[in-house]
């Protein structure tokens, strides 16, 4: 247990080693968030502005009815085509220096343009199934939560690496799916919870950000608190990459992908917990 501890550890040391070499990966995950804020924003301004879809939504709060999921569909497609568009920037910029290449921001851009047809497919895929997961969760709430919640779980594994195969393989969305379940039993199975703590690490390097901004609102101090937000969005956007960078190299080691000179192979199959 502490050896496969160690050994995660030193597989988010190999990719924040990827992150400083290229610290412009950053970019994509702020150009993320900012895309996403603009499309919220986007759905949520005309439907404040039209006061007969506000009173029709409204009307189907307790009774969710065909406007309203077709509107979510939509918010979903459009937020899972972004992220997925800028981590498969992210993907092609970290698969090139672990191959020994020498990525930049524009090299990045366009590896993620090329892919376009394999992210808008990926993008209806998902987005349908967390409708349905909604749709599932609004018919029966207490069960639907369950459910989706285990669900959501066993989703989130499948297709952990779909974004690497799709940038990579440059295969249907299915199939990436398929790819990506396949190749998690291959490294590492039921052992990616246990391994997979990029989550539990950010969550107590973010402690001292929350603090700060608090001191600051409890004491009126503004500089403070934007001290402390700005502290808290750099972590998110580390947090970002870095995840995105982990599945990269995952995925190179799990599809037998070559690795530039540097790169501990032995590592990755000792922290995936190859059998």
């Amino acid at each position: 247990m502490f050896a496969k501890v160690s050994y995660t550890w030193s597989m988010m040391g190999e990719s924040w080693r990827v992150l400083k070499q290229d610290k412009e990966l950053l970019v994509f995950p702020l150009f993320s968030v900012i895309a996403l804020i603009l499309v919220t924003a986007s759905f949520a301004w005309p439907i404040f502005r039209n006061e007969e879809l506000m009173a029709s939504l409204k009307a189907q709060e307790e009774a969710p009815g065909v406007v309203h999921y077709v509107i979510l569909f939509g918010f979903y497609f459009i937020n899972y085509f972004v992220m997925t568009f800028f981590n498969a920037a992210i993907v092609d910029s970290a698969a090139m220096r672990m191959q020994g290449g020498d990525p930049t921001v524009r090299s990045g851009l366009k590896g993620a343009i090329r892919c376009l047809p394999q992210i808008f497919a990926w993008a209806l895929v998902a987005a349908t199934v967390g409708l349905i997961l909604r749709i599932v969760e609004d018919k029966s709430k207490f069960v639907g939560k369950i459910v989706v919640g285990i669900l959501g779980i066993a989703w989130s594994l499948m297709t952990f690496l779909v974004v690497p195969v799709l940038v990579l393989e440059k295969i249907g969305p299915i199939d990436a799916a398929k790819r990506s379940t396949a190749l998690l039993k291959k490294t590492w199975g039921e052992q990616i919870v246990g391994n997979f703590s990029f989550g539990v690490v950010f969550l107590l390097l973010g402690i001292p950000g929350f603090l700060v901004a608090a001191w600051g609102v409890a004491n009126a101090l503004w500089a403070v608190v934007a001290l402390g937000v700005i502290y808290l969005i750099l972590l998110g956007l580390i947090n970002s990459a870095l995840s995105v960078i982990f599945q990269t190299l995952v995925y190179l080691h799990a599809a037998d992908r070559p690795l530039a000179e540097g790169v501990d192979r032995n590592l990755v199959e000792q922290a995936m917990g190859v059998k």
